[in-house]
């Protein structure tokens, strides 16, 4: 692969998406050529892996993971998607807001899971919306509302479309006579800010870069960067409690939540603008993960602060993981705070392209609006070497630039994954979070049950040459715990990579739940994790959970199957 690289990496087995994208001869749409999102990858169709691409990038890849690329396939072609005709007709009332379109419908079906990709690579639309509804505003999501709890149609609330758990499937239970996917695209823009409170209110609909560029004039940001930046929405991000930029303090984007609306079946729900209140348990806290089962949110009013003018990075290197992680808990109990405190494993390091292998890195940075931070940084890198850590030089004294290879490479991840699913190799990832002093023992449980799980499923060795590899970084940390975030990349079974995946993903996430971590830090429940968090749930809260639901959504029309099921309180007339 071509491509710049840090000076450390350079003959590395580095593997960063960019040089896959560099490798790619496709462009992002312009302003006279409209964008428009692919049916099966992840982003723009005009960013889909070529077969020139492919080709070059084929061979790189059998010498890097030393498996993969053998045979090149291609998707199925948007026009050959053969889709169940819909159950229904769109109702005559909702004439101008609904579509029972085959390409509409077919992109309504996944999200962006891994399963979800290959699933739409091949054509397989199993399950797809009837039809999809975009109301304009309020008054036509109340009118969509109306008719599904009237024909008995579930409601699936759709943002960007980016879950990776199952969260935008029309997946439901039986009893419903169709499936209604509700796209809040329409329903975006800024609609005000509050400079004195550094405040801005925001329509649910609103894409991150559009939301970003709405607030740049005012000189405020969001900071909030989930990966799914670019086709993700700040309803979405609410809804699934979406983990973003900040490393340490205000990870998600709960944290930056002033007040939340909600349409929901028996009304709007709205919660008093407040900077933090304890009165009694917190609507805004009812919605926020609540992935679109008490309500459609529809705006918010949001946390904004000065862009930042001051900014300082550096990578520091760890003989090895478990040294690293006691250093970074060391740097999440000083109170500094550093607004990026990822840590990678040597392999993931390698594999990224942010080092050669050989050790793990942990990746500093701090930012401010307000004054320089390079005082900040020299403390933690004390700390950091204090506990077994070495700093590299900084880019201006001939040091390499470690961070923005993995911050390049992390937000190119998802194009690559589009490649990888070309060219024969399974990727997936599992995140969660644990307390600091179970750490050691549930990273061991963790990473085995994976490497045992994939070298099964797959037919491939635990380790050695082809092995397939699992590797593990820090997403985010706190001074009680972390949370690590896995990656998987091995030889798919071409044409049963489905069933791959689910028999992985169950594996770990039964070593997940029971050495104790959480089943999802940061990408929500979805379907997928459905029955992980059932047991991780207390039974009380989740009757609890089953009342409120009851109160504002007495049908169960809103995201059936989704956190709660229906047929606890309100079970649909057989059909």
């Amino acid at each position: 692969m071509s491509g710049s690289r840090s000076p450390q990496s350079a003959g590395s087995a580095s593997f960063a998406a960019s040089d896959t994208l560099a490798a790619m001869d496709a462009e992002p749409g312009t302003e006279s050529e409209p964008r428009r999102r692919s049916h099966w990858a992840w982003g723009d169709a005009a960013r889909e892996p070529t077969r020139a691409g492919l080709e070059a990038l084929a061979p790189e890849v059998r010498r890097r993971l030393g498996f993969g690329g053998e045979e090149i396939e291609e998707p199925i072609p948007r026009d050959r998607i053969d889709l169940a005709p819909p159950r229904l007709k769109p109702p005559g009332s909702l004439d101008g807001i609904v579509s029972a379109d085959p390409v509409e419908r077919a992109t309504h079906a996944v999200g962006r899971a891994y399963r979800d990709v290959v699933r739409a690579f091949r054509g397989r639309f199993d399950r797809t919306p009837d039809f999809v509804a975009r109301p304009r505003d309020e008054e036509d999501l109340v009118r969509v509302l109306e008719v599904c709890a009237e024909r008995r149609l579930a409601a699936i609330p759709f943002g960007g479309g980016t879950s990776v758990v199952g969260g935008v499937e029309p997946r439901v239970p039986h009893g419903y006579r169709g499936t209604v996917s509700v796209d809040l695209e329409a329903i975006s823009g800024l609609i005000e800010v509050d400079t004195v409170s550094q405040s801005a209110r925001i329509r649910a609909g609103t894409f991150g870069p559009h939301l970003e560029d709405a607030l740049r004039p005012h000189g405020l940001t969001l900071r909030h960067f989930p990966q799914s930046f670019e086709f993700s929405t700040l309803g979405g991000w609410i809804a699934t409690r979406a983990g973003g930029h900040f490393a340490t303090l205000q990870t998600h984007i709960d944290d930056l939540v002033e007040s939340i609306r909600a349409i929901t079946p028996a009304g709007a729900w709205e919660s008093r603008r407040l900077p933090g209140s304890g009165a009694g348990p917190s609507p805004d806290r009812m919605l926020l993960g609540s992935e679109g089962t008490l309500g459609v949110i529809t705006e918010a009013w949001v946390k904004v602060r000065p862009r930042p003018t001051f900014k300082a990075s550096r990578a520091v290197l760890f003989a090895d993981f478990a040294t690293a992680a006691e250093a970074v808990r060391a740097i999440s109990q000083t109170g500094l705070n550093p607004s990026n405190c990822r840590l990678l494993d040597p392999l993931e390091a390698g594999t990224t392209g942010a080092g050669d292998g050989s050790s793990a890195i942990l990746i500093l940075g701090f930012e401010s609006a307000h004054a320089p931070v390079e005082r900040q940084l020299d403390l933690v890198l004390a700390c950091a070497a204090d506990n077994g850590g070495r700093p590299e030089p900084a880019p201006d004294q001939g040091g390499d630039s470690a961070s923005e290879s993995w911050r390049q490479a992390f937000l190119d991840a998802p194009y690559l994954r589009d490649s990888l699913v070309c060219l024969g190799v399974l990727s997936e990832t599992f995140e969660s979070a644990i307390t600091w002093d179970r750490f050691r023992e549930f990273h061991s449980r963790v990473s085995e049950a994976a490497r045992r799980s994939v070298a099964e499923v797959c037919d491939a060795p635990t380790d050695g040459e082809g092995a397939p590899r699992v590797m593990c970084r820090f997403t985010h940390v706190y001074p009680n715990g972390p949370a690590p975030y896995y990656t998987i990349l091995a030889p798919a079974r071409r044409g049963s990579e489905v069933e791959q995946w689910d028999e992985i993903k169950a594996a770990v996430s039964e070593a997940i739940g029971s050495a104790g971590g959480t089943i999802t830090h940061h990408h929500a429940v979805g379907r997928d994790h459905r029955p992980w968090y059932d047991l991780q749930r207390p039974e009380p809260f989740a009757e609890a959970l089953v009342a409120a639901k009851r109160a504002v959504d007495p049908e169960a029309i809103l995201n059936p199957g989704v956190l709660i099921d229906p047929d606890r309180f309100a079970r649909p007339d057989p059909l």
